[in-house]
């Protein structure tokens, strides 16, 4: 249940009347992990007014020990109520603000990093960022190993997806919650799966996707099932990317479409296009942010390796989805190179400030790709100017440590957290010894 334009009264009101007497408040640490903590009906009021304090000492990327009291302020817009069916019992939930106790913004505050740049977005003009995330993910035995629990491929159905109970469970869930569900199918690598969301602005999307990966995850529990967002969880198999459909308005005008243009792309949006992917390099620390999303962006699975855009070539970095006739005002650019376990408040806000910057500096765009680059040799690349994305987690670190937009977009605070948390990530997994390592080189040196 969602309400337009709601008040604190209105909250009360639908809580009292649905016998709501828990409600989860939730917010996320600078990596995208979801928390959350519960409070009771009698405290509601109080939340809703003042803010519930918490200690942020033990969050990722949150504050020292010494500055640790901090206060989720609830977002009274986004209130929802998950169904029974869902939580047992009917249960409110929230996301927050995150507060200093003297009620200033916390600069650690991922979902504040992402207003804050839908802020410099309206100063140059635009009203809205609209977004269209396509999640992938993976269904398994349980979280121990990677064990399918079926044998599909792309748009397989019954008998053979085995798991399209799963999907429809979810989306009744989510339908229940008024998340507007486009469409689900099986993706190309057995037990993979696709759940897609309606166009929605950048913030209130952010706060879905949070919620859609909670409510796949539980459903697949409560089914003895694991959903995972791991990037790449199988070898030899596609991993799951989270393609970002994305366009710029003002007021109801799409500044994207040019009907004259024959890609119906407008300058901003090529202005948009060249921004992205001259920043792209920069920004993969926050859109492919763990050591496994580099397992994924390897040339052969259909992941997006090389930067460079096209029309119909799904092997480039940006796709522009040909328009249906009459239906030319839906222009949009699919990014397709983040991962669905990226934070989607600075996902959104890192590719929004990369194409921004484009707009700014009128940045001129490479001519389309349309040939399989997979199939180009580098000279053919090179020829094509087509650089490629980094093949690591430390080549993404390297970049982001230079990245002037990168550190503007989220902040000093954050920027530093996310590189020093992901230069001990790298750190962990260079020193372990792998399985790969044992069964190659024990018994021959």
């Amino acid at each position: 249940m969602k309400i337009n334009k709601p008040d604190i009264k209105d909250i009360i009101k639908i809580v009292d009347a649905e016998r709501i007497n828990f409600i989860k408040l939730c917010f996320v640490d600078i990596l995208g992990q979801l928390k959350a903590f519960t409070i009771t009906r009698k405290e509601l009021e109080h939340a809703l007014n003042e803010g519930m304090g918490f200690d942020g000492s033990s969050i990722e990327g949150f504050a020292r020990i010494y500055e640790s009291d901090l206060l989720l302020m609830p977002d009274i817009k986004t209130f929802n109520i998950l169904p029974e069916s869902f939580d047992g019992s009917k249960t409110a939930i929230m996301f927050g603000d995150i507060l200093t106790p003297d009620g200033k913004n916390y600069e650690g505050d991922t979902r504040f990093i992402l207003k804050k740049n839908i802020e410099y977005m309206k100063g140059m003009g635009y009203t809205n960022f609209m977004v269209g995330p396509e999640l992938e993910y993976f269904y398994f035995k349980d979280s121990t190993k990677p064990e399918i629990i079926d044998d599909g491929s792309y748009f397989d159905s019954v008998p053979v997806d085995e798991s399209s109970d799963l999907r429809k469970k979810t989306i009744q869930v989510l339908d229940e919650m008024n998340i507007h569900v486009e469409y689900s199918h099986h993706e190309v690598a057995p037990s993979q799966h696709e759940i897609d969301l309606r166009y929605n602005d950048a913030l209130s999307m952010a706060d879905n996707v949070l919620i859609y990966k909670l409510v796949v995850k539980e459903v697949a529990s409560k089914n003895n099932v694991y959903a995972t967002f791991m990037p790449k969880p199988l070898n030899g198999e596609n991993g799951s990317g989270m393609h970002v459909h994305q366009s710029l308005f003002k007021n109801n005008k799409n500044m994207f479409f040019d009907k004259k243009d024959d890609y119906f792309l407008s300058q901003d949006a090529k202005y948009y296009i060249a921004g992205l992917m001259n920043h792209v390099r920069e920004i993969c620390l926050v859109t492919n942010q763990w050591v496994n999303s580099y397992k994924r962006l390897v040339p052969g699975y259909e992941a997006p390796v090389y930067i460079a855009w096209a029309r119909r070539n799904r092997s480039v970095l940006i796709r522009v989805p040909q328009a249906k006739p009459g239906k030319e005002e839906s222009t949009r650019i699919e990014a397709r190179f983040p991962d669905p376990a990226t934070n989607p408040y600075l996902c959104f806000a890192v590719m929004l400030r990369a194409g921004l910057d484009g707009i700014k500096n009128k940045l001129s765009l490479k001519k389309p790709v349309e040939a399989d680059i997979y199939e180009m040799n580098e000279i053919e690349r090179r020829a094509n100017r087509i650089d490629v994305l980094p093949g690591s987690l430390i080549e993404a670190i390297d970049e982001a440590k230079n990245s002037k937009i990168l550190k503007e977009t989220l902040g000093e605070h954050v920027y530093e957290k996310l590189i020093e948390n992901k230069n001990i990530e790298w750190d962990m997994y260079r020193i372990k010894v792998s399985d790969y390592e044992i069964k190659r080189y024990f018994s021959i040196l």
